[in-house]
């Protein structure tokens, strides 16, 4: 459930009348457990209090008599059941009150039963939604979208025609207009709750004219009363309070959709809120779902939080603004000219959504405006808003969005001019309502850049925002061919790029011509793999570098269970001799902060260099092979157990059967079974009925392949996987994707009797001083950084991975030691058996033993390196980096591009 359903259940609950038996259920139920969960709580609840129902992990509830909500609550608290259930939130009532304790932040809460949906941001990680503390503390956003989307949908089944594409615009201005005059009455533009009295009085017995009276305050607000537009326009006696709005909100048409009973109802306890505590940061990213039947189950989740935010407008202009206010001190000139440089400030989101990222942008200059003021003592009343919000831009694809960006612009910066000059003035200012931000609709890689945002003499302009990502894989057609637009006369790659690589393109462009900074919210996947030499040359060839960027993180929504997509911040500048900012997260969690006077493609500190794909080694180590591939020959795999059943029928069958590994299958030593047939073993093979059966199946879906020419050709030979290698003694195995959160590459061996799948890469009978290199935090960070990762899962490549590993010669002795290294890490494993890697890796069970092994091969590595231990990862890359670049230059210059082996 999403945060928009969740606030809606819990006010049915709190309206309805008390009922104590089910009180617990249904509760539970609102934050989204299903029908079986309730029903086994029903008949198996393990609370140890009376009128308790306990969920494990959850909540322990209870309901008691009238009067006994303290006591009961510290009952619940003091319960050993909750203690071993590990019980987060308690909650007691009844039914007048209710206390609710949050045991993981240590927070507590009292209040009327009737206030339960207004704490109900209080309980959402009940549904497994990570907290936003503004929705916690004032649910005002959630209760308000919930309530438009009711309106919304049912104005849609009255009115179908409003419901088409032809009308979609007039509905979306339909709503913004709504969601003014809401906000209007209760910020004292509108006096007295103008908007709904006069709905509520003009309507009542009469609902079928609702959308006439609406029409009427419209066409009203779009009538000057500084002439005699008014006496022309012949308006309604009951509508003549209502002041000139226009600003183009309340220009055009001014048809309203019908209403029926219920809609009148859903128009009317919308504007029971108090619609001045909306966060137009919030409210904007909830409300823009509401326009949009494929996102409407998303309601509320795609809230992007003000300090993921602030990542990307802190370190690109408002850090800046602000050294520059902390340096001017009380000099009066000083700040007289940073106030003349706020008023030339331009912003510009070219994905901007329903306008988050300028509403933060425009808040936070007014605060530093608003410091200069105090310094330059200028009474609040004699204050004036020096940024205008003409000097914001944005590009948004959905209609909806763009009008909503506008609005949370406009509620921006009513709210700005409450705060910092006073309410009777900012309601002076409001109106009528001047240019609300320069944002258009349309596909910001179609549209010129120029157009929506013209260079102009004096000003500054700053590109942000957070654009969709799509990895090439994902991409429809429309998205590719604007990536083709971009890209398609500068690279012959470009297929492979994510999409988000068009606006850093598009940025650079516009950059080259007005020398502007620009910053976005990108998938990492751009600074690593195959991506940085397509991407990065072309950003740097206009005169740009990275000036800033922040490493890979976690960008969460409100998605209930969601993980989030993980993300870079990347900032792009004109070339300069300025230090530039490297951001990363500590273990701890706090973000380190890092000067350096390079950052390359691959958000390292260290000189531009872009790592392409190799056939062979860059240093002197053995080479590494992909795992045999089926290729359609999916028959010749199977489980232990249909092993057995083969030998069993015929135990000659045992010598064509083989433990096959994939990556799954290494890291927790569950190999499968194979088919594993030389050229001189056909015949005999082939004389035992379950092994010619497989066969035959493998050659009849090679030849049904009838568009794959390979498939074709290994119809011939339906016995053998596509690659048929093995080893004669050992392989060194490697799988290709595995968890970032073990601390060291699952590296190990296996013997000559193993047969690897295409998942898993292998060194085969090589010297396993091989190994050591690969199990070291050098070979870590490495893979970490130039290899394409998923989500932020490590995925190995032997082209891009190891074979431009930089590894310095290594002497007869170096390798000896490097081989007792690697000896001692298997030995430290085997003293575990069975234990597999996945149980000796997790990095909070690794054994002490094995830790040890793999430190002393660190050790043994890096003072083959530098003479001495690495004191963290930067370092270990600024080397490795120096390195490559040195090795690459004595071989003669750039790498020969490839195909990876896959």
């Amino acid at each position: 459930m999403n945060p928009v359903e969740i606030e809606e259940a819990v006010s049915r609950i709190a309206e309805a009348p008390f009922n104590p038996g089910e009180f617990p259920f249904e509760f539970l139920q609102a934050f989204g457990n299903r029908d079986v969960t309730i029903k086994r709580l029903r008949k198996d609840n393990r609370s140890d209090v009376s009128g308790a129902v306990l969920q494990r992990n959850n909540i322990h509830l209870a309901v008691c008599p009238e009067g006994h909500v303290a006591q009961t609550l510290n009952l619940l608290r003091e319960s050993p059941k909750t203690q071993s259930a590990k019980a987060r939130f308690l909650l007691a009532t009844d039914g007048v009150t209710f206390e609710a304790e949050d045991r993981t932040e240590d927070e507590h809460i009292t209040d009327v039963f009737t206030h339960l949906a207004d704490r109900f941001g209080f309980f959402l990680p009940l549904a497994g939604i990570t907290t936003v503390q503004k929705i916690k503390n004032n649910p005002i956003d959630v209760k308000a979208t919930s309530r438009l989307n009711r309106l919304y949908v049912e104005l849609l089944k009255e009115n179908s025609d409003w419901a088409t594409e032809e009308r979609r615009h007039d509905m979306n201005h339909f709503m913004a207009r709504l969601i003014f005059c809401f906000f209007a009455e209760d910020t004292g533009i509108f006096l007295n709750n103008l908007f709904t009295r006069t709905i509520q009085t003009m309507t009542e017995g009469a609902t079928d004219q609702t959308h006439e009276v609406m029409a009427e305050l419209f066409r009203t607000m779009d009538l000057d009363t500084r002439n005699d537009d008014r006496e022309k326009g012949g308006v309604k006696s009951w509508a003549r309070d209502f002041p000139y709005v226009n600003g183009n909100l309340f220009s055009g048409a001014t048809d309203c959709p019908k209403f029926s009973k219920l809609a009148r109802t859903y128009l009317l306890r919308a504007g029971e809120l108090n619609w001045a505590q909306i966060n137009p940061d919030i409210f904007g990213s909830m409300i823009q779902a509401v326009a949009d039947e494929g996102e409407r189950g998303a309601l509320g989740m795609h809230y992007t939080s003000v300090p993921n935010i602030r990542k990307v407008l802190n370190p690109l202009f408002l850090d800046g603004l602000r050294e520059e206010l902390e340096k001017a001190g009380q000099n009066t000139q000083k700040l007289h000219a940073l106030k003349e440089r706020l008023s030339g400030i331009r912003v510009f989101d070219p994905a901007c959504g329903s306008g988050n990222f300028l509403v933060i942008a425009y808040k936070d200059m007014r605060d530093i405006q608003s410091e200069i003021d105090d310094r330059l003592k200028i009474e609040r009343a004699e204050r004036k808003s020096v940024i205008p919000l003409a000097n914001f831009y944005g590009i948004e694809i959905r209609d909806f969005a763009v009008e909503i960006a506008r609005l949370s612009l406009l509620i921006a910066e009513f709210q700005s001019d409450e705060i910092h000059i006073d309410q009777k003035q900012a309601r002076l200012n409001v109106l009528p309502l001047k240019d609300t931000g320069h944002i258009i609709c349309g596909n910001a890689l179609e549209q010129d850049w120029f157009d929506v945002c013209p260079p102009q003499e004096g000003s500054e302009t700053y590109i942000c925002g957070n654009p969709p990502y799509k990895g090439s894989q994902w991409q429809s057609a429309e998205q590719k061919a604007d990536l083709e637009q971009i890209f398609g006369q500068r690279t012959k790659s470009w297929k492979s790029l994510d999409y988000v690589a068009g606006w850093f393109m598009k940025a650079a462009d516009y950059g080259q011509k007005t020398g502007s900074s620009s910053a976005f919210v990108s998938t990492n996947s751009i600074c690593q793999g195959r991506q940085v030499p397509i991407l990065w040359p072309l950003i740097f060839s206009q005169g740009y570098e990275i000036n800033f960027a922040h490493t890979s993180f976690k960008w969460a929504n409100l998605a209930a269970h969601n993980a989030g997509v993980t993300v870079a911040i990347i900032g792009i500048a004109p070339v300069s001799e300025c230090s530039k900012i490297l951001f990363s997260n500590g273990a701890d969690g706090k973000t380190i902060r890092q000067e350096t006077m390079h950052i390359n493609a691959y958000l390292v500190s260290g000189v531009n260099v872009e790592i392409e794909a190799r056939t062979k080694p860059l240093a002197d180590v053995s080479e590494m092979q992909v795992g045999n591939h089926p290729y359609y020959g999916t028959a010749l795999i199977f489980s232990n157990d249909e092993a057995r059943s083969i030998i069993e029928g015929n135990p000659a069958a045992s010598r064509y059967i083989r433990p096959l590994y994939g990556s799954k299958e290494f890291i927790s030593a569950s190999p499968r079974s194979c088919l594993w047939i030389q050229d001189n073993e056909v015949s005999e093979a082939l004389t035992i009925p379950q092994i010619a059966s497989r066969v035959h199946d493998v050659a009849v879906a090679r030849r049904a392949a009838k568009q794959d020419k390979s498939a074709q050709k290994l119809a011939n030979t339906p016995y053998k996987f596509r690659e048929q290698i093995a080893a004669t003694d050992h392989i060194i195995v490697i799988p290709k994707v595995s968890s970032e959160n073990r601390p060291f590459l699952p590296v190990g061996m296996l013997g000559a009797n193993c047969i690897v799948q295409e998942k898993v890469f292998g060194l085969y009978d090589v010297s396993i001083w091989n190994m050591a290199l690969i199990a070291s935090r050098l070979h870590w960070v490495w893979i970490g950084t130039v290899c394409v990762r998923m989500r932020t899962d490590f995925s190995y490549s032997n082209t891009l991975g190891w074979n431009t590993f930089p590894v310095p010669a290594l002497t007869e002795k170096n390798r000896a030691d490097l081989t007792r290294c690697a000896e001692d890490i298997l030995l430290a494993r085997e003293a575990h058996f069975p234990a597999t890697i996945a149980d000796l890796y997790d990095p909070d069970k690794m054994p002490d033993n094995l830790r040890a092994a793999h430190d002393r091969n660190d050790e043994v590595l890096e003072r083959i390196y530098i003479g001495r231990r690495f004191r963290n990862d930067t370092e270990r890359l600024e080397k490795l980096f120096d390195l490559y670049s040195k090795m690459i230059a004595k071989k003669g210059g750039k790498t020969k591009k490839t195909k990876d082996a896959a």
